[in-house]
């Protein structure tokens, strides 16, 4: 059994990498050397990475943090993706895929931010030897 990172076992992590092999087949195939394509390559790689160094983290606020910061990543993707259409480097429907890839990974990473952030810590108990 290979050893896993608990930020490999993250359904977005998995979803974000299966962009980024999304995006590498969709930019091998635009002949420009537009700066929109180095830009798409920039921002599809740190989302993977921001989930994985936020998912490290301890502190909420910095867990969040960067998850908020992947969020951004996928949205400078979408844009990307436009700006590529706009410049007529690709077609509009080619980048129908990617664009429904980064939807469900934007979404996926709003409701990790929202379940981060909603625990505030463990409630206080009672154990064993101590009076209530």
């Amino acid at each position: 059994m290979n050893p896993r990172f608990d930020h490999e076992k993250l359904n977005v992590y998995q979803a974000s990498i299966k962009f980024i092999t999304w995006g590498t087949e969709l930019l091998s195939k635009v002949d420009s050397k537009a700066a929109v394509k180095d830009h798409l390559d920039r921002a599809s790689t740190s989302i993977p990475l921001n989930i994985a160094e936020g998912n490290g983290k301890f502190a909420v606020r910095d867990r969040c943090r960067f998850l908020d910061f992947a969020r951004g990543s996928a949205l400078e993707c979408a844009a990307c993706l436009d700006v590529l259409v706009a410049k007529r480097l690709t077609d509009a429907t080619a980048i129908v895929p990617g664009k429904q890839q980064l939807l469900e990974i934007v979404s996926m990473l709003m409701g990790l931010i929202s379940s981060v952030s909603s625990r505030t810590g463990e409630q206080p108990g009672t154990y064993p030897g101590e009076q209530e």
